[in-house]
């Protein structure tokens, strides 16, 4: 398979998301984030896009974003208990397993994801994530977990001129859960889940303290 033509797809795609504005619809807004949805291209799902500003630098949110094994994410994220490494293809792109507990009061059981995922960085210094579905042949199905499937997703750091202690986010995700989950479960979710991502993210920058 090779991922990393399916990784660099993902970032034409998520690059397409970021500059149309056509057809989103406002379903949730807080201090930190604007959610907009529009039926996704990719599967009977939505696409959901999260915007907001971050205060602190594109170079310090990436610390708290950036998909590592042992990062930062599992930490303040509470929609990811564990992330494991299964293969690193190049310096910036890997696949990996996403674990997620169970949400929604027990109504969405625990998931897990396997997704390539490429990190690529702009000539303007914005820093994106980009993942997908893949198989992987060391990480099958695995018993206790229901296996989901991101479809084009990630997030973007994008720097704003003349703040440099502020970063616009981005955030794209469009993903099967799998499973039998009811429809009005799944609507409900992600824009909630969203918004706690983004008001946890904006605790951990604020708390995050450079080396």
């Amino acid at each position: 398979m090779d991922y990393r033509h399916i990784a660099n797809t993902v970032a034409d795609n998520l690059l397409n998301y970021s500059k149309d504005e056509s057809g989103w619809k406002m379903c949730k807004k807080t201090n930190e984030v604007a959610v907009f949805w529009r039926p996704s291209s990719e599967f009977s799902g939505n696409l959901y896009k999260g915007e907001g500003i971050i205060n602190g630098s594109p170079e310090k949110v990436w610390t708290c974003l950036k998909p590592v094994p042992d990062g930062l994410r599992v930490k303040w994220d509470n929609n990811v208990k564990k992330f494991e490494l299964i293969q690193s293809i190049d310096d910036e792109v890997s696949v990996c397993r996403t674990v997620t507990p169970s949400a929604a009061m027990g109504i969405i059981s625990p998931r897990d994801f396997v997704d390539v995922v490429l990190v690529k960085r702009y000539e303007d210094g914005t820093i994106t994530s980009n993942a997908t579905n893949v198989g992987h042949p060391a990480c099958p199905p695995q018993p206790g977990y229901v296996r989901g499937f991101n479809h084009p997703c990630g997030c973007f750091c994008v720097p704003i001129p003349g703040e440099p202690s502020k970063t616009q986010l981005f955030s794209f995700f469009q993903t099967d859960l799998g499973g039998y989950l009811p429809r009005s479960v799944v609507d409900s979710f992600f824009p909630s889940s969203m918004t706690d991502f983004y008001n946890n993210l904006t605790k951990a920058v604020k708390s995050f303290k450079e080396n």
